[in-house]
């Protein structure tokens, strides 16, 4: 968990002009402007460091914008979204590009980490969900009845594409791209303030990614939360050029225990428990997202090489009893993805 108490519940983005860093700030009072509003269904805030007010808000509702349009495609509480007509129909064709990208990402993710980074995972969020939401629910979870039939309708295998066809290969399944929208759309955001002439930033919407420094011509600093307690700082991190992203069971629990929690494993569709809390820095935020689900169930001798093929820099993993081993990438074999056949 990054920098509050409830991951996946806050978004900002803060950013600094940079064309002379503490002094040009000072010299030209540059000070903040806020938004706040929603986004991909959670409280979201934007502040933006910049000397004229005017170029800030239009900074901003391009920002907010390109939000909404990420919204648009891959948002499960909006019942318009792309994404909630796919899971409805099973089918979409004509779909936009960036959807298609994205699509095409989670797949690499899914290739590299032997599909432990699955985004058709939803049919097991909506079982759990279901189960815990009924007044009866027996405290030990769903049966293993009822989780067989649910992980059959789980494998990314089936999730397909063909042009501009994204579509299911069997029925009633369903995605979430949770595990790689936010540190996507970080990026997007990124990229567009980057091409306004914004130097130095420090982007949070779920995820983190920093660039140049802070206005004070510091590192930015973020804070990893400890999993056992998520109000308390287990680390601090400086950010240059480099983005973050922290996964964890605390992020959102079905029942007051935690045991049964959001974070799945594909392969046997219960709660995931290797580690407490998954950290990952990446040069983007999109790896960074979708790193910390691809190492958070693999082996630890496996991590260095997963880091390397999927762009991540290095893994900070926690375990229930506080214990944390830092993992760096594998050199050699960096960046080499494997590649998913599309059908």
């Amino acid at each position: 968990m990054l920098r509050s108490l409830d991951r996946r519940r806050f978004l900002s983005v803060t950013a600094a002009a940079g064309l002379g860093l503490a002094a040009w700030l000072a010299e030209k009072r540059a000070r903040p402007v806020t938004w706040t509003g929603s986004a991909m269904g959670a409280p979201a805030r934007i502040t933006l460091y910049h000397p004229e007010v005017r170029v800030a808000e239009r900074l901003i509702a391009e920002s907010v914008a390109e939000i909404h349009r990420v919204e648009a495609l891959f948002s499960l509480f909006r019942r318009d979204s792309l994404l909630v007509r796919l899971n409805r129909e099973g089918r979409v064709t004509g779909a936009p590009g960036p959807f298609v990208e994205l699509v095409g990402r989670a797949r690499q993710y899914s290739v590299l980490s032997d599909g432990a980074f699955d985004v058709t995972i939803q049919p097991l969020w909506i079982l759990y969900a279901r189960h815990f939401a009924r007044a009866d629910a027996d405290p030990r979870g769903p049966s293993d009845l009822e989780v067989a039939e649910a992980k059959a309708r789980v494998g990314w295998h089936g999730l397909t594409v063909a042009g501009d066809t994204v579509a299911f290969a069997r029925p009633d399944m369903g995605a979430s791209f949770n595990g790689i929208a936010q540190g996507w759309v970080t990026d997007r955001v990124a990229d567009l303030l980057r091409a306004r002439g914004i130097a130095d930033m420090l982007l949070d919407l779920g995820e983190m990614r920093a660039l140049g420094s802070h206005p004070d011509g510091r590192p930015w600093r973020v804070g990893i939360a400890d999993p056992r307690a998520p109000d308390r700082l287990f680390q601090r991190l400086d950010l240059r050029d480099q983005a973050v992203a922290t996964s964890g069971g605390y992020g959102t629990r079905f029942e007051p225990t935690g045991r049964f929690h959001h974070i799945f494993d594909p392969a046997t569709g219960r709660p995931a428990s290797r580690w407490a809390g998954i950290t990952v820095t990446a040069p983007t935020a999109t790896a960074a997202d979708a790193l910390t689900k691809a190492v958070g169930l693999a082996p630890l001798a496996e991590v260095p090489r997963i880091l390397a093929a999927g762009g991540g820099s290095a893994a900070l993993l926690i375990a229930a009893d506080g214990s944390a081993h830092w993992v760096k990438r594998q050199e050699s074999g960096a960046g080499e993805w494997p590649q998913p056949a599309c059908g």
